[in-house]
């Protein structure tokens, strides 16, 4: 079974590097960018067939290591 994770920046929470992008964008001439926010996206091969079990070990994952859930929010997708 194979999975994603995207882990995003909460609102409000400063994000320099999607200014430096948004910036290089509008530097190579893409003028229509209102404003960027960087990510990171895991995918997850898992040798379970239970899409349950399995959403909710991926839960524990981002819990514990994939996102600072301070100051991120993930979200699961499960083909």
């Amino acid at each position: 079974m194979k999975a994603r994770v995207i882990v995003t920046l909460k609102n409000g929470v400063l994000d320099p590097q999607g200014k430096a992008i948004e910036g290089a964008l509008g530097g190579l001439g893409f003028g229509d960018i209102a404003s960027v926010r960087q990510g990171k996206v895991f995918d997850v091969e898992l040798t379970g067939s239970d899409k349950e079990a399995a959403k909710a070990e991926l839960a524990q994952m981002c819990e514990k290591l994939l996102a600072n859930t301070v100051i991120e929010n993930y979200a699961i997708e499960i083909d």
